[in-house]
């Protein structure tokens, strides 16, 4: 597993933990609505006791309206005498005692009616004060309830999207993988095969040339050896130079074609033995300009630059190996 794919990884368990947030979150949201669903199915069983109870105290309002009217009218007519009527009436005092006694239940019954009504209208007016104020936070908070839900599930389906695109890339970089994988084994094979040929050593030994080469090809250098190479992260066993697409891609010493081809993931590819088991391996050329058996001088165009093999750029992809086994160009060449 590279580290390319362990950090996509990663980030995926770190989306799955923030979804798993979010799903938890989103079943809190859920249970809170629904208690205020429940909450707001009581809310309306109680207006509807409100309003029986309220149509309850009205007739008892109306009823106590006409109880007090009836009792006003009786104070009108029986209203209480003053001291000279009493007098010049000649009516029995006891008469008058038992009719002021009457005036003052009246007036009892009645002022009690008007404490009972008043109390009553207070309670209505009281009670749909808290219904209306029950009704308008209920619908605060449901909005408010709602809102965070459709944030949340905003957030999960954004959170899904990445999952889906982490395991996207996952897969595609597994199957980046094993195509890099399996372009090694066979440039592996081909190298194995060149170390059993019979070609001997070359005059003048290569490794004398060790810090004297130049790069085959002037350009950008874009990737190093060891580097991460493409999107799957493999380590690269060589490097790649960028340049223009039919540049000249020169030998970095004598020697001779021992492979002269294309190959899946390299493109067109040269190989070249300079003895002593040293092997230099040229890819993604546009053309080759030798032939397997050609003997190379140092310098001379072997190849042109492309971007042959599915590679996304033009230049030059440049390997050296030693008894088959890869190790840094830039640790044989000058630079300037």
């Amino acid at each position: 597993m590279t580290a390319e794919i362990e950090k996509k990884e990663g980030s995926q368990r770190e989306a799955r933990d923030a979804l798993r947030s979010s799903e938890r979150a989103i079943s809190n949201a859920n249970r809170a609505l629904t208690r205020l669903a429940a909450s707001a199915h009581e809310l309306r069983a109680e207006a509807r006791r409100v309003a029986e109870r309220g149509r309850s105290l009205q007739v008892q309002v109306s009823d106590r309206e006409a109880a007090i009217e009836r009792m006003l009218v009786a104070w009108a007519a029986a209203s209480a005498p003053d001291a000279l009527r009493v007098a010049l009436s000649g009516n029995d005092p006891a008469d008058i005692g038992r009719q002021l006694h009457y005036l003052g239940q009246i007036s009892r019954a009645a002022a009690n009616l008007l404490a009972e009504q008043r109390a009553a209208l207070a309670e209505l007016e009281r009670l749909a004060n808290d219904a209306r104020s029950r009704a308008e936070r209920l619908r605060a908070i449901e909005q408010a309830s709602r809102a965070d839900r459709d944030k949340l599930l905003s957030e999960r389906r954004e959170r899904r999207g990445v999952l889906q695109d982490l395991a996207a890339d996952i897969r595609k970089n597994r199957r980046e993988i094993r195509v890099l994988q399996a372009d090694e084994v066979r440039l592996a094979r081909i190298v194995a095969a060149i170390g059993r040929s019979d070609f001997g050593s070359l005059k003048d030994p290569f490794s004398a040339l060790r810090g004297k080469l130049r790069l085959p090809v002037r350009g950008e250098l874009t990737q190093r050896f060891g580097a991460p190479r493409g999107a799957a992260g493999m380590e690269a066993k060589g490097v790649f130079i960028r340049a223009p697409e039919g540049q000249p891609v020169r030998s970095i010493a004598r020697g001779q074609v021992v492979y002269a081809d294309w190959m899946r993931g390299f493109g067109n590819l040269l190989i070249v033995d300079h003895g002593e088991n040293y092997l230099s391996i040229y890819a993604n050329n546009e053309s080759l300009l030798k032939e397997l058996g050609d003997a190379v001088a140092p310098g001379e165009p072997i190849a042109t630059t492309g971007s042959s093999g599915g590679n996304e750029e033009t230049g030059l992809y440049f390997e050296m190996r030693h008894l088959g086994r890869a190790f840094d160009p830039l640790s044989w060449v000058k630079l300037k």
